[in-house]
């Protein structure tokens, strides 16, 4: 009988088995380097890196690569890999029949996987099998639903290809990244520091939110009961949409931190691509949770759930994560520790879990919607329930709503009055200073931006596209935006809408002069010109303009009815009435 490790190893080997791709395979790296240049490759997108980077540092041990047919099948049947470990996502490379048909797959072909970003090759896959996955029955087996409300379903309809390359991979590199390097601890170097430490029972804390105290209470309770450490293990790649950027997210633990007593907790980033699979996702986040060293894992009430189905409904009930996870527990090797929702207690100025307070104690608590509110707003943020480091990281990245960035979108026909009530408002907003002012008139983006496009229905929308992305760059930057394009079509403003509203507020106002007073006080004649056939895709004559809809529209002004002053006015009123604008 083999002799029992010792040292770090007794921790590795009680930590489970590790594979690490990149270590193995580092001897022959030139040699794979060699090979990859002569190869066909698949640029892989951002979740596929994602998935990628934690298939070769082991973080998705006991995975070698991408699923093939018969391991996704047994995962989405029955969470188990063909060998019968125990696995709940299916981790696969999708792909289209055109890339399919452009690397020449099929089993035994060698491709490249190449890093989008910067044309890196990260390693090669042997392809196993190519098979179509059954997406119907994965929506409703691992994500509970075929409900494109739930954002991994939506994906997988909209986004994913219809096939999948199935196969083993040889490491080439790692993925490079430039922020927060100190903090991407692999599994094998997090587990080696574990035990640089001494520490032989950490609790895993996921998270994809700030932290508050409330968060630190309740692990900080979680260590101290089963003697542990504590690993906050924010996930810092593909999260929900909508939710706090992880350059915020990591500066909020970073100033949590030494909060921690007597260096109980390591902060350490875990690049995953989030998939907000609920009861599966919990399972796969104790599974990666157990590669990187930990021996606890705090499972929250409604972990990673997706929030409501189109019905209106929980995608979930409050304790199926924690119960799934709970009934692999023996066969994880990690104790599964309830999430408790700490609730705080002013007449003793302490937190406590909620189900241990008197009825008839006073206790304060501030939900999510409301911090949100308040954060917008400037609005007092008390220290009983975050600690003002954290509120002043927060309060950088959510300034008060008149300091936020926010678009102004004017759409009509060609001289309806938006240009000249687009300048009349840029006046305005300069007059009254506090942040920079940006105007982005119609016939300006054609000649500096979009010089090159004509006027039929494509290039218009593409042209309004551009406007849209310049609008919420400068909008994510603070910028009061002002856009007057023409902007005909809905599905163009409904386009520049969703790109701006990433970052800020969006107000689309339709200028509804009549076309027939447009043409009528039209002095440059381009209206007469159009009628002559002189020029073509003219918007109004030979070309449509599709009326906003009931509800599209913030606000409609009409320049037969009122001056340009009194629409200025109305759109000022609608700004200031949202908290943007400061009292004129």
């Amino acid at each position: 009988m083999a002799n029992p490790p010792h040292g770090m190893n007794a921790q590795l080997h009680k930590r489970g088995i590790l594979k690490d791709l990149i270590a193995r395979d580092a001897p022959r790296r030139q040699e794979l380097i060699d090979e990859a240049e002569k190869l066909p490759a698949i640029v892989l997108n951002e979740r596929q890196l994602c998935d990628l980077e934690l298939i070769l540092n082991g973080g998705f041990s006991p995975l070698e690569g991408f699923m093939n047919e018969k391991d996704y099948k047994g995962v989405v049947d029955n969470n188990r890999l063909v060998d019968g470990n125990l696995f709940s996502m299916p981790i696969c490379l999708d792909v289209t029949q055109e890339i399919i048909d452009e690397v020449k797959a099929k089993a035994g072909t060698r491709i490249t996987l190449r890093d989008f970003r910067d044309d890196r090759n990260l390693a090669i896959i042997t392809v196993d099998d190519i098979y179509q996955p059954d997406k119907k029955k994965e929506a409703i087996e691992v994500y509970g639903a075929d409900d494109e409300a739930h954002p991994a379903v939506k994906y997988l309809y909209r986004t994913a290809g219809d096939f999948c390359i199935g196969g083993k991979i040889d490491a080439i590199d790692r993925l490079m990244h430039y922020d927060y390097v100190a903090l991407r601890y692999s599994p094998a170097e997090i587990r080696l520091h574990f035990d640089k430490l001494g520490w032989s029972k950490v609790v895993a804390f996921q998270t994809r939110n700030p932290m508050h105290r409330a968060h630190r209470e309740l692990t900080v309770r979680a260590a101290r009961s089963r003697q542990a450490n504590v690993l906050i293990h924010p996930v810092v790649g593909l999260t929900k949409p909508g939710d706090i950027d992880h350059f915020t997210r990591v500066r909020v633990y970073q100033a949590l931190l030494p909060r921690y007593p007597n260096g109980m907790a390591v902060l350490a980033l875990l690049p995953l691509a989030m998939r907000m699979a609920g009861p599966r996702e919990a399972l796969w986040h104790a599974i990666i949770r157990k590669n990187h060293g930990a021996t606890h894992f705090i499972v929250g009430r409604d972990h990673a759930g997706p929030g409501k189905n189109s019905q209106g409904q929980d995608f979930y009930g409050p304790y199926d994560a924690q119960d799934l996870v709970e009934k692999y527990r023996d066969e994880l090797g990690i104790e599964v520790v309830p999430f408790l929702q700490m609730t705080y207690l002013p007449d003793s100025d302490e937190y406590r879990p909620r189900d241990q307070v008197p009825k008839d104690v006073r206790t304060l608590d501030i939900s999510g919607t409301e911090l949100r509110r308040r954060l917008r707003s400037g609005g007092d943020i008390p220290e009983w329930f975050s600690y003002p480091e954290v509120v002043r990281v927060l309060r950088e990245s959510h300034p008060a709503r008149n300091k936020q960035g926010f678009t102004v979108f004017l759409t009509g026909y060609a001289n309806s009055g938006k240009d000249a009530i687009a300048r009349a408002l840029n006046v305005t907003f300069n007059q009254q200073g506090g942040r920079t002012v940006s105007l982005l008139l119609g016939e300006t983006v054609r000649s500096e931006l979009s010089s090159e496009l004509g006027f039929n229905k494509e290039d218009r929308n593409t042209n309004v596209g551009r406007i849209g992305f310049v609008a919420s760059e400068l909008t994510k930057a603070g910028a009061a935006v002002i856009a007057a394009p023409i902007a005909p079509f809905q599905s163009s403003r409904k386009h520049a809408r969703e790109l701006v509203e990433k970052f800020g507020s969006f107000y689309l106002i339709h200028v509804a002069t009549p076309l027939e007073e447009c043409e009528k006080t039209d002095r440059r004649g381009i209206y007469a010109a159009a009628r002559r056939g002189e020029i073509k895709n003219f918007t109004g004559v030979d070309d449509p303009y599709e009326t906003p809809a009931e509800g599209e529209a913030d606000l409609t002004v009409d320049l037969t009815k009122i001056s340009v002053r009194t629409a200025v006015h109305q759109i000022v009123l609608l700004l200031e009435a949202e908290g943007l604008l400061d009292q004129l």
